[in-house]
Protein backbone atom coordinates (compact mmCIF):
# COMPACT_ATOMS: atom_id res chain seq x y z
CA UNK A 1 0.00 0.00 0.00
CA UNK A 2 1.43 3.90 -0.91
CA UNK A 3 -2.04 5.40 -0.93
CA UNK A 4 -5.83 4.24 -0.13
CA UNK A 5 -7.56 6.29 -2.60
CA UNK A 6 -10.28 3.65 -2.92
CA UNK A 7 -11.73 0.25 -1.31
CA UNK A 8 -11.34 -1.57 -4.46
CA UNK A 9 -8.47 -1.17 -3.92
CA UNK A 10 -7.51 -2.97 -1.50
CA UNK A 11 -7.39 -7.15 -1.85
CA UNK A 12 -9.01 -10.35 0.13
CA UNK A 13 -5.55 -9.93 1.99
CA UNK A 14 -4.98 -6.38 2.52
CA UNK A 15 -8.28 -5.96 4.24
CA UNK A 16 -7.96 -8.99 6.14
CA UNK A 17 -4.22 -7.69 7.40
CA UNK A 18 -6.23 -4.48 8.02
CA UNK A 19 -8.94 -5.42 10.30
CA UNK A 20 -6.04 -7.97 12.41
CA UNK A 21 -3.93 -5.07 12.68
CA UNK A 22 -6.92 -2.52 13.65
CA UNK A 23 -8.26 -5.10 16.23
CA UNK A 24 -4.49 -5.32 17.64
CA UNK A 25 -4.28 -1.62 17.82
CA UNK A 26 -7.79 -1.32 19.63
CA UNK A 27 -6.47 -4.11 22.38
CA UNK A 28 -3.12 -2.63 22.70
CA UNK A 29 -3.12 0.87 22.40
CA UNK A 30 0.21 1.38 24.91
CA UNK A 31 2.08 -0.31 22.36
CA UNK A 32 1.58 2.20 19.75
CA UNK A 33 1.65 5.70 21.32
CA UNK A 34 5.28 6.46 20.14
CA UNK A 35 4.54 4.99 16.11
CA UNK A 36 4.13 7.82 14.34
CA UNK A 37 6.34 9.71 16.77
CA UNK A 38 8.00 12.83 14.98
CA UNK A 39 5.59 12.47 12.24
CA UNK A 40 3.01 14.98 10.63
CA UNK A 41 -0.33 14.43 8.94
CA UNK A 42 -1.88 16.93 6.96
CA UNK A 43 -6.03 16.76 7.07
CA UNK A 44 -6.94 18.77 4.00
CA UNK A 45 -10.80 18.98 3.95
CA UNK A 46 -13.29 20.14 1.15
CA UNK A 47 -16.27 18.86 3.30
CA UNK A 48 -17.37 19.86 6.82
CA UNK A 49 -16.70 16.56 9.39
CA UNK A 50 -17.51 15.67 12.70
CA UNK A 51 -16.24 11.93 13.29
CA UNK A 52 -13.76 11.83 9.96
CA UNK A 53 -12.04 15.21 11.29
CA UNK A 54 -12.40 14.43 14.92
CA UNK A 55 -11.16 10.75 14.78
CA UNK A 56 -8.09 11.00 12.61
CA UNK A 57 -7.12 13.73 14.67
CA UNK A 58 -7.70 12.00 17.74
CA UNK A 59 -6.11 9.05 16.17
CA UNK A 60 -2.87 10.35 15.36
CA UNK A 61 -2.29 12.09 18.65
CA UNK A 62 -2.65 7.98 20.42
CA UNK A 63 0.01 7.13 17.75
CA UNK A 64 1.89 10.03 18.83
CA UNK A 65 2.08 11.81 15.93
CA UNK A 66 0.68 15.46 14.93
CA UNK A 67 -1.70 16.61 12.47
CA UNK A 68 -2.78 19.53 10.59
CA UNK A 69 -6.04 20.52 9.48
CA UNK A 70 -6.43 23.01 6.39
CA UNK A 71 -9.80 23.92 4.93
CA UNK A 72 -9.47 22.69 1.68
CA UNK A 73 -12.25 25.54 0.32
CA UNK A 74 -9.54 28.00 0.98
CA UNK A 75 -6.77 26.40 -0.51
CA UNK A 76 -7.82 24.11 -3.87
CA UNK A 77 -9.69 25.20 -6.92
CA UNK A 78 -9.38 28.95 -7.57
CA UNK A 79 -6.37 29.70 -5.34
CA UNK A 80 -4.29 27.17 -6.78
CA UNK A 81 -4.91 23.27 -8.41
CA UNK A 82 -4.69 20.07 -6.06
CA UNK A 83 -1.18 18.95 -7.58
CA UNK A 84 0.08 22.09 -6.47
CA UNK A 85 -1.53 21.15 -2.99
CA UNK A 86 -0.50 17.96 -2.89
CA UNK A 87 3.20 18.58 -4.28
CA UNK A 88 3.71 20.87 -1.37
CA UNK A 89 2.62 19.31 1.39
CA UNK A 90 4.53 15.98 0.76
CA UNK A 91 7.65 18.39 1.17
CA UNK A 92 6.58 19.51 5.01
CA UNK A 93 4.39 15.72 6.05
CA UNK A 94 4.35 12.42 6.12
CA UNK A 95 1.03 11.56 4.40
CA UNK A 96 -2.43 13.63 3.02
CA UNK A 97 -5.72 13.00 4.44
CA UNK A 98 -7.79 14.49 1.94
CA UNK A 99 -12.08 14.56 2.35
CA UNK A 100 -12.94 16.42 -1.17
CA UNK A 101 -16.09 16.45 -3.22
CA UNK A 102 -14.60 14.95 -6.28
CA UNK A 103 -12.54 11.61 -6.54
CA UNK A 104 -10.90 13.62 -9.55
CA UNK A 105 -9.17 15.74 -7.06
CA UNK A 106 -7.89 13.21 -4.61
CA UNK A 107 -6.34 11.61 -7.39
CA UNK A 108 -4.55 14.56 -8.54
CA UNK A 109 -3.21 15.07 -4.83
CA UNK A 110 -2.05 11.62 -5.01
CA UNK A 111 -0.72 12.03 -7.99
CA UNK A 112 1.80 14.45 -7.04
CA UNK A 113 2.68 13.91 -3.94
CA UNK A 114 5.45 11.39 -2.78
CA UNK A 115 3.87 10.56 0.32
CA UNK A 116 0.73 8.70 0.94
CA UNK A 117 -2.69 9.99 0.28
CA UNK A 118 -5.73 8.32 2.46
CA UNK A 119 -9.14 8.84 1.15
CA UNK A 120 -11.08 10.10 3.87
CA UNK A 121 -14.69 10.70 1.66
CA UNK A 122 -14.92 11.51 -2.22
CA UNK A 123 -17.81 11.15 -4.50
CA UNK A 124 -16.81 7.81 -5.17
CA UNK A 125 -15.75 6.16 -2.23
CA UNK A 126 -15.46 6.19 1.43
CA UNK A 127 -13.03 3.38 2.41
CA UNK A 128 -12.19 4.85 5.99
CA UNK A 129 -15.95 4.09 7.22
CA UNK A 130 -16.74 0.91 5.40
CA UNK A 131 -13.34 -0.47 7.38
CA UNK A 132 -14.72 0.97 10.42
CA UNK A 133 -17.97 -1.36 9.33
CA UNK A 134 -16.15 -4.42 8.75
CA UNK A 135 -14.14 -4.19 11.91
CA UNK A 136 -17.31 -3.47 13.93
CA UNK A 137 -19.24 -6.53 12.28
CA UNK A 138 -16.28 -8.71 12.56
CA UNK A 139 -16.32 -7.84 16.64
CA UNK A 140 -19.69 -8.78 16.53
CA UNK A 141 -20.13 -11.60 14.28
CA UNK A 142 -17.24 -13.64 13.93
CA UNK A 143 -16.26 -14.79 10.48
CA UNK A 144 -17.61 -12.24 8.03
CA UNK A 145 -17.92 -14.74 5.06
CA UNK A 146 -20.66 -15.97 7.26
CA UNK A 147 -22.08 -12.13 7.32
CA UNK A 148 -25.05 -11.28 5.97
CA UNK A 149 -25.30 -7.95 5.15
CA UNK A 150 -28.36 -5.55 3.67
CA UNK A 151 -27.69 -2.06 2.80
CA UNK A 152 -31.02 -0.06 1.81
CA UNK A 153 -30.65 3.65 0.52
CA UNK A 154 -28.80 5.53 -2.07
CA UNK A 155 -26.15 3.91 -4.17
CA UNK A 156 -23.37 6.44 -3.86
CA UNK A 157 -19.92 6.44 -2.09
CA UNK A 158 -20.89 4.71 1.20
CA UNK A 159 -22.18 1.89 -0.98
CA UNK A 160 -19.26 2.26 -3.28
CA UNK A 161 -17.26 1.35 -0.46
CA UNK A 162 -19.31 -1.08 1.33
CA UNK A 163 -19.70 -3.49 -1.82
CA UNK A 164 -16.03 -3.35 -2.61
CA UNK A 165 -15.12 -4.15 1.26
CA UNK A 166 -17.53 -6.85 1.67
CA UNK A 167 -16.73 -8.81 -1.96
CA UNK A 168 -13.36 -8.68 -0.75
CA UNK A 169 -14.01 -10.76 2.97
CA UNK A 170 -16.52 -13.18 1.25
CA UNK A 171 -19.55 -11.52 2.47
CA UNK A 172 -23.22 -11.72 1.45
CA UNK A 173 -24.71 -8.19 0.67
CA UNK A 174 -27.71 -7.48 -0.22
CA UNK A 175 -28.19 -3.65 -1.57
CA UNK A 176 -31.39 -1.98 -2.14
CA UNK A 177 -32.18 1.17 -3.86
CA UNK A 178 -35.09 2.98 -5.17
CA UNK A 179 -34.57 2.73 -8.89
CA UNK A 180 -32.61 5.09 -10.61
CA UNK A 181 -30.32 5.30 -7.14
CA UNK A 182 -28.50 2.09 -8.30
CA UNK A 183 -24.77 2.21 -7.69
CA UNK A 184 -22.42 2.79 -10.73
CA UNK A 185 -22.92 -0.32 -13.08
CA UNK A 186 -18.92 -0.96 -13.04
CA UNK A 187 -18.36 -0.71 -9.57
CA UNK A 188 -21.34 -2.93 -9.17
CA UNK A 189 -19.69 -5.79 -11.51
CA UNK A 190 -16.34 -5.21 -10.30
CA UNK A 191 -17.91 -6.18 -6.71
CA UNK A 192 -19.92 -9.12 -8.01
CA UNK A 193 -16.66 -10.80 -9.74
CA UNK A 194 -14.40 -10.19 -6.32
CA UNK A 195 -17.23 -11.11 -3.94
CA UNK A 196 -17.73 -14.70 -6.04
CA UNK A 197 -13.76 -15.64 -6.20
CA UNK A 198 -14.22 -15.19 -2.50
CA UNK A 199 -17.14 -16.97 -1.72
CA UNK A 200 -19.55 -14.43 -1.30
CA UNK A 201 -22.16 -12.51 -3.25
CA UNK A 202 -23.27 -8.77 -3.96
CA UNK A 203 -26.79 -8.08 -5.27
CA UNK A 204 -29.20 -5.43 -6.25
CA UNK A 205 -32.57 -4.80 -5.71
CA UNK A 206 -35.55 -2.79 -5.42
CA UNK A 207 -37.97 -4.59 -3.77
CA UNK A 208 -37.84 -6.14 -0.18
CA UNK A 209 -39.87 -9.27 -0.80
CA UNK A 210 -36.64 -10.09 -3.34
CA UNK A 211 -34.37 -10.07 0.04
CA UNK A 212 -33.17 -12.90 1.93
CA UNK A 213 -32.42 -13.47 6.06
CA UNK A 214 -29.91 -10.43 7.30
CA UNK A 215 -27.62 -10.13 10.41
CA UNK A 216 -27.53 -6.60 10.21
CA UNK A 217 -29.06 -3.67 7.93
CA UNK A 218 -27.11 -0.54 6.88
CA UNK A 219 -28.35 2.82 5.74
CA UNK A 220 -27.85 6.20 5.32
CA UNK A 221 -28.82 9.94 4.82
CA UNK A 222 -30.69 10.02 1.58
CA UNK A 223 -28.85 13.06 0.51
CA UNK A 224 -24.86 13.62 0.53
CA UNK A 225 -23.38 16.86 0.47
CA UNK A 226 -22.77 18.38 -3.20
CA UNK A 227 -25.42 16.51 -4.83
CA UNK A 228 -27.89 18.54 -6.88
CA UNK A 229 -31.08 16.74 -6.59
CA UNK A 230 -34.57 17.51 -6.60
CA UNK A 231 -35.58 17.26 -2.60
CA UNK A 232 -39.28 16.63 -3.22
CA UNK A 233 -38.58 13.69 -5.52
CA UNK A 234 -35.86 12.61 -3.07
CA UNK A 235 -38.62 12.41 -0.04
CA UNK A 236 -41.23 10.69 -2.12
CA UNK A 237 -38.67 8.34 -4.23
CA UNK A 238 -36.97 7.21 -0.64
CA UNK A 239 -40.06 7.43 1.43
CA UNK A 240 -41.21 3.64 1.34
CA UNK A 241 -37.05 2.57 2.34
CA UNK A 242 -36.93 3.73 5.63
CA UNK A 243 -35.63 1.43 8.09
CA UNK A 244 -38.32 0.85 10.88
CA UNK A 245 -38.80 -1.85 13.10
CA UNK A 246 -41.19 -3.96 10.93
CA UNK A 247 -38.45 -4.09 8.25
CA UNK A 248 -35.72 -5.25 11.28
CA UNK A 249 -38.38 -7.83 12.47
CA UNK A 250 -39.19 -8.96 8.32
CA UNK A 251 -35.30 -9.77 7.46
CA UNK A 252 -34.47 -10.94 10.76
CA UNK A 253 -31.82 -8.61 11.41
CA UNK A 254 -29.84 -8.39 15.11
CA UNK A 255 -27.96 -5.15 14.51
CA UNK A 256 -28.62 -2.03 12.57
CA UNK A 257 -25.86 0.38 11.31
CA UNK A 258 -25.15 3.80 9.65
CA UNK A 259 -22.62 5.75 8.99
CA UNK A 260 -23.68 9.02 10.26
CA UNK A 261 -25.11 11.84 10.34
CA UNK A 262 -28.74 10.28 10.91
CA UNK A 263 -32.07 12.22 10.29
CA UNK A 264 -34.69 10.25 13.00
CA UNK A 265 -37.97 10.07 10.99
CA UNK A 266 -36.50 9.97 7.64
CA UNK A 267 -34.59 7.46 6.58
CA UNK A 268 -34.71 5.97 10.06
CA UNK A 269 -36.99 5.55 12.67
CA UNK A 270 -35.66 6.50 16.34
CA UNK A 271 -36.87 3.28 17.81
CA UNK A 272 -34.29 1.45 15.50
CA UNK A 273 -31.32 4.04 15.80
CA UNK A 274 -31.54 4.65 19.43
CA UNK A 275 -32.44 1.00 20.32
CA UNK A 276 -30.55 -1.75 21.98
CA UNK A 277 -29.54 -3.12 18.55
CA UNK A 278 -28.10 -0.38 16.62
CA UNK A 279 -24.49 -0.27 16.38
CA UNK A 280 -23.65 3.40 15.30
CA UNK A 281 -21.64 4.42 17.97
CA UNK A 282 -19.41 1.34 17.71
CA UNK A 283 -18.90 1.93 13.85
CA UNK A 284 -18.27 5.93 15.08
CA UNK A 285 -15.67 4.48 17.76
CA UNK A 286 -13.98 2.24 14.87
CA UNK A 287 -13.53 4.28 12.44
CA UNK A 288 -10.32 5.78 15.02
CA UNK A 289 -8.81 2.28 15.25
CA UNK A 290 -9.89 1.36 11.42
CA UNK A 291 -8.17 4.36 10.08
CA UNK A 292 -4.97 3.96 12.75
CA UNK A 293 -4.55 0.67 11.04
CA UNK A 294 -4.15 2.35 7.25
CA UNK A 295 -1.85 5.20 9.37
CA UNK A 296 0.14 2.12 10.52
CA UNK A 297 0.14 0.15 7.19
CA UNK A 298 1.22 3.72 5.20
CA UNK A 299 3.87 4.73 6.79
CA UNK A 300 5.71 1.62 7.72
CA UNK A 301 5.57 1.20 3.54
CA UNK A 302 7.02 4.30 3.27
CA UNK A 303 9.66 3.90 5.82
CA UNK A 304 10.25 0.11 5.33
Amino acid sequence: MHDLLTMRSLDSAQVAHLLDLAQTIKQRPSAWQHYLQGKSIALVFEKPSLRTRASFAAGINRLGGHSIYLEAANLMGEREPASDVGANLALWHDAIVARVYSQATLDELAAASGKPVINALSDECHPCQALADLLTLKEQLGDLSKVTLTYIGDGANVCHALMAAAAAAGMTLQVVTPEGYEPRADLLAQAQQVAAANGGSVTLHHDFKQLQQSDAIYTDTWFSMGQQRDTNQVMHDFAPFQVNQDLMQQLGAKYFMHCLPAYRGREVTAEVIDGPQSLVLHQAENRLHAQNAVLVELIAGVTA
